[in-house]
């Protein structure tokens, strides 16, 4: 099965770094994953997000308002 992934963010340096850490951890665990970059603003409010950037994984978001280590995101994917 191949995993639903979307960072969520307006394209500011926070979220490139967040997609890029996201695309490294996906990678290192050998994930099967599709990576999207949502940047529609009506969007992301759908999921509920106020700050960004965010990560969802299967329509579930995991991670808001801040970035995060390859570390961190490869133990949320592995959950």
């Amino acid at each position: 099965m191949v995993m639903d992934i979307k960072i969520l963010g307006s394209g500011c340096a926070k979220c490139k770094k967040l997609e890029q850490a996201t695309r490294t951890a996906v990678e290192e665990l050998g994930i099967d994953a599709t990576i999207t970059k949502v940047e529609d603003i009506m969007e992301i409010m759908n999921y509920g997000i106020a700050t960004t950037p965010a990560i969802v994984v299967e329509g579930k978001v995991l991670l808001k308002g801040r970035t995060a280590s390859v570390e961190e995101i490869k133990k949320l994917l592995a959950e």
